[in-house]
């Protein structure tokens, strides 16, 4: 009967053999349509892909969006700034909003 020290040349190869299988499915698994855990590279949508959200602002510049957020977090209404397809907006919740557009068209009168 052999010992494994006869068979220690084929180990070498098999482990190598083993190791590429693993790394091939690995990467397969994280390169893959579906599978990876990499997050994907976020897009915009359209301003009414949002759910439920109701979009009260529409800011031309990003400064002017801090503006309206700020002023909705002063009045204390929860809010959100995206960028959507055609261009910034500012999102709350449908029970804020009409609170939100008073205080974005009181921001509006004051400048």
């Amino acid at each position: 009967m052999p010992s494994w020290q006869s068979y220690s040349y084929l180990w070498g190869p098999v482990m190598a053999i083993v190791l590429v299988g693993g790394l091939v499915l690995a990467l397969r698994w994280t390169f893959g349509r579906g599978g990876s855990l990499v997050r994907p590279a976020p897009r915009s949508g359209d301003p009414w892909d949002y759910g439920l959200l109701e979009a009260v602002a529409a800011p031309r510049t990003e400064n002017e969006a801090d503006d309206v957020r700020h002023a909705l977090a002063a009045a204390g209404i929860r809010c959100t700034v995206t960028r959507t397809t055609q261009g910034l907006r500012v999102l709350v919740w449908p029970d804020a909003a009409a609170r939100a557009r008073n205080v974005v068209r009181g921001l509006h009168d004051a400048s």
